[in-house]
């Protein structure tokens, strides 16, 4: 019996009725009747809780009450009820759907307004820090193109304490970078500073502004106009991680050119 009763429980459950639910409604289709005291131990909860699970019992049709406090009792009406009430969510539910159809078109509007690109603008050298500090919210590697010269002038005493900051955060990055004296200086750390990057001639490739894509955000950092600005989109950050994926394999062939004729000399 006790077999049987466990696969009901299953089965009512199946149905979106919680484990206690369940209890009560059993215990009671074995009762046959009995006040909130009888039926939580018949159930096996306090009689709080016994309130509240008969309300929702109630609610769902499946169970009746008569009687006032103290003498109230409750009763279980015919288990039919409970198809009854499933018909009659299937009834409310397709009302929702059809609802929903209605207004999902509206509120459409408002998601795509949401969801444009958002476009944030910082000037000044506490600008240029503050979408620096936002690479720091990074997910992935970042791609950069940079010019490390510039970087360093611009703010020389910030740079030294991001990088060990973006190394402990654990955001790895791949630049491209003009080969100059400041950027094969910092090459020399880039192991610790978890970076990789591909040097390229500086008579042609010196980059301004510097370039930072991650996430669904572009970063551009102005050093000589003092201008920072963030993009966040990801249709245009997954653009700009494509193109740089293009560039970085070139980039790779000239570094590894630069590097062969310095082995020649």
């Amino acid at each position: 019996m006790e077999d049987k009763h466990s696969q009901l429980k299953i089965t009512l459950q199946t149905f979106g009725w919680s484990v206690k639910e369940t209890d009560v409604y059993i215990g009671l289709l074995e009762l046959g009747k009995g006040t909130v005291t009888e039926i939580s131990r018949k159930a096996g909860i306090n009689r709080t809780t016994g309130y509240d699970i008969l309300s929702s019992l109630f609610q769902k049709s499946v169970i009746s009450v008569s009687g006032k406090e103290p003498k109230q009792e409750y009763a279980a009406e015919s288990p039919a009820k409970i198809t009854e009430y499933l018909e009659k969510r299937i009834l409310e539910t397709e009302d929702q759907i059809k609802k929903s159809k209605e207004v999902v078109p509206e509120l459409e509007l408002l998601y795509s307004k949401k969801n444009r690109p958002k476009i944030r603008f910082y000037e000044g050298k506490e600008g240029l820090q503050n979408v620096y500090e936002d690479t720091l919210t990074s997910s992935e590697a970042i791609r950069a193109y940079a010019t490390v010269d510039d970087m360093h002038n611009a703010l020389p005493n910030y740079f030294p304490e991001y990088y060990k900051r973006r190394a402990q955060k654990n955001i790895s990055i791949r630049a491209i970078v003009p080969e100059t004296p400041i950027g094969k200086e910092r090459q020399i750390h880039d192991t610790e500073e978890k970076r990789e990057i591909a040097f390229v001639p500086s008579d042609k490739y010196y980059f301004s502004p510097e370039i930072n894509i991650y996430d669904n955000k572009v970063m551009i950092a102005s050093w000589r106009e003092k201008l920072g600005i963030i993009i966040e989109s990801e249709e245009i950050a997954d653009a700009m991680k494509k193109m740089f994926e293009l560039s970085w394999d070139r980039a790779k062939e000239l570094d590894k050119e630069i590097r062969t004729k310095k082995t020649r000399v």
